[in-house]
């Protein structure tokens, strides 16, 4: 199925499926927030299981692009995406914005839980479906910006500002128009968390001959085995499209790579076959992530 590129612009909100698309009905916020079935909680964000059908992640912290970007691809891989019901918000007694995104439940079991007892076969099985689906993705249509959908900043954490540093988000955060300017901004955001000016002038003098010339192609950001869910029936489901946008080529690769972590097991092998590689480009966003968050 193919996208034009004036379909990746946001959904209006609040977004709501169709009823027949339910499959109970929709949970209230009190409902939600009174949930027992806890499923995961960090700062200004809980997600929540409700009944047997749903997933609910929602706080202050939520942005309603993770379901925006799940409606965007849902249009093209609907078997290996949540369905999205619902994303609304509304006021906390402080006038906060808390965002809920309301979404299908996946059954099935976590790549990262299973992946040591597969044989090889059974790995490059999934490898094979994992770069179908993301090649399909990669093939969406470019708006020609750097950004999330709808020309709206990162939400990449190595694109965050604090919110009281707000006039640095367009440098930091952008959106971007060239990757000159989003490798700009990687270095801006390696000095405002006190990096060294002669570090960053070595940066600006070397990144634009290694990291040039990539496209931006959507991407789904976080490629941790965590969040790829293998069905009962073989089928696989991406989760987690929070920091999902249109970001340079190389950048599902070298995300992936450095999310090896350990390297305690094979799974970089595979990556090989999930993605193309960019070997001389992961070396620098490794080093680069690593002096950011240092």
């Amino acid at each position: 199925m193919s996208l034009d590129t004036s379909a990746e612009t946001s959904p209006r909100l609040p977004f709501f499926a169709l009823q027949s698309r339910l499959p109970a009905p929709l949970p209230t916020a009190e409902e939600i927030e009174t949930s027992s079935e806890l499923l995961q909680e960090y700062t200004g964000r809980r997600i929540v299981r409700f009944g047997d059908h749903y997933i609910i992640k929602y706080g202050l912290n939520v942005s309603p692009v993770e379901g925006e970007n799940m409606l965007l691809i849902g249009k093209i891989l609907p078997a290996h995406v949540p369905e999205v019901y619902a994303i609304y918000s509304t006021k906390n007694e402080e006038g906060g914005l808390v965002y809920y995104i309301i979404m299908e439940r996946i059954a099935g079991h976590g790549l990262d839980a299973l992946w040591n007892g597969l044989d090889s076969a059974r790995k490059t099985e999934i490898a094979r479906k994992l770069r179908s689906c993301l090649d399909t993705v990669r093939r969406l249509p470019s708006p020609g910006y750097f950004g999330c959908i709808g020309r709206r900043k990162f939400e990449d954490s190595m694109f965050w500002v604090a919110p009281d540093d707000d006039s640095l988000s367009s440098t930091i955060s952008g959106p971007f128009e060239s990757e000159s300017l989003l490798n700009s901004a990687l270095i801006e955001k390696y000095l405002y968390n006190s990096g060294l000016d002669q570090k960053a002038a070595f940066y600006r003098r070397v990144l634009p001959l290694i990291l040039r010339g990539h496209k931006p192609v959507f991407t789904h950001g976080d490629l941790h085995r965590k969040n790829v869910i293998l069905r009962e029936n073989g089928e696989l489901v991406l989760l987690d499209w929070e920091a999902a946008g249109w970001y340079p080529e190389y950048w599902e690769y070298a995300m992936a790579m450095f999310a090896c972590g350990a390297w305690q097991d094979d799974w970089h092998e595979f990556l090989g076959q999930v993605l193309v590689e960019y070997p001389t480009e992961y070396a620098w966003f490794d080093m680069l992530r690593r002096e950011i968050w240092s």
